[in-house]
């Protein structure tokens, strides 16, 4: 009984394959992608689909971009920053907490993390989501799994969730202290890409079935904060940052990346935003990515490689990246908040 009083923070990242083989990509692809709030289609046609064909034809293809990001000594770059996060944050808080890690899909699974916790006998669990902005296929999937697992244990604690901190303000100084770190007057245009969803997901809040999204968004979303609307909190992060930062709106744009088949997602696409600007004779772009606390595939390889050389070839000059929060001391501090269950 010596853990009596303490209490437990759980951090969970979406996951990375445990190497950059092919074996190992197919395993993490088919573990996502076969989570019914990420793919919401029937068990049948979504094995058929993710099995038969995706995990299959982009897994190589896949490894070789993670085989290109992946550090010789520190390996992922997702888990090398989550790991970061972890350590930094239980130095923050001191012998009373413990901090576990987890990933919701590959290792280290939620369902290791809670049976480190589980023997502690914690007087209460904090469950941290590492993504921003609420969506049912991220923080709702985590939230699901935990529920799912922490249920059968013999006794229960007191579980809390982090749903989102969309505009947390350590979060936005963060993001604005790292674009300082570049020379904003050179640039054209700011651009924030976030990870984009299938239209018909945003809807799905909706119990009743009658909500139908358009593709960027109703006006009300754009303007305001609901606490289940992805899309309205994309807008609400890039409004936090963008006004730390002093942008009008005609210096900034906002879209989506990492599409995945042929359904319609929300909207603009980063591609064909990327195309408007090059067209318009922007030359240099300075590109956020807030859907992200730690630098990954989609920033550094998406963006900073797929992306930038395509706005070359479009005419562009440049492409910048804006770094992740990774580890620095004021996410770590904004964290801290988010355990204690402090305001903003």
């Amino acid at each position: 009984m010596s853990n009596k009083g303490k209490k437990g923070i759980l951090l969970v990242q979406l996951g990375t394959p445990d190497s950059p083989t092919t074996p190992d990509v197919r395993r993490y692809l088919t573990e996502f992608l076969m989570d019914p709030r990420v793919i919401d289609i029937p068990y049948v046609q979504r094995t058929l689909l993710v099995k038969g064909i995706i995990a299959l034809t982009r897994a190589p293809k896949s490894a070789k971009v993670y085989k290109s990001i992946w550090d010789k000594e520190t390996g992922s770059p997702l888990m090398h920053y989550s790991i970061l996060q972890r350590d930094l944050l239980q130095k923050a808080l001191g012998d009373d907490y413990h901090v576990e890690l987890a990933m919701r899909y590959q290792n280290p699974s939620i369902e290791s993390a809670l049976k480190n916790m589980e023997g502690l006998l914690l007087e209460s669990i904090r469950v941290i989501p590492l993504f921003p902005q609420y969506a049912s296929a991220t923080s709702g999937s985590v939230i699901d799994r935990v529920m799912e697992l922490i249920r059968k244990w013999n006794y229960l604690p007191e579980i809390s969730f982090v749903s989102n901190f969309c505009t947390n303000d350590l979060m936005v100084e963060t993001y604005a202290d790292h674009a300082h770190r570049h020379d904003l007057e050179s640039f054209d245009h700011f651009v924030f890409s976030y990870h984009g969803l299938p239209v018909r997901q945003l809807g799905k809040v909706d119990p009743t079935g009658q909500l139908k999204c358009p593709e960027s968004g109703c006006e009300s979303c754009k303007a305001t904060v609901n606490s289940y609307c992805y899309l309205s909190q994309c807008y609400a992060t890039t409004r936090a940052i963008a006004t730390k930062l002093g942008l009008r709106k005609e210096q900034y744009s906002q879209c989506f990346q990492s599409r995945l088949g042929k359904e319609p997602w929300i909207q603009p696409y980063t591609s064909d935003l990327l195309h408007d600007l090059a067209a318009k004779g922007y030359k240099k772009l300075l590109i956020f990515s807030p859907a992200f606390v730690a630098d990954c595939i989609e920033t550094i390889d998406e963006i900073g490689v797929e992306y930038a050389n395509e706005f070359k070839q479009l005419g562009g000059e440049e492409v910048c990246l804006v770094e992740s929060l990774n580890d620095d001391p004021k996410w770590i501090e904004s964290l801290k908040q988010m355990a204690l269950n402090a305001k903003n």
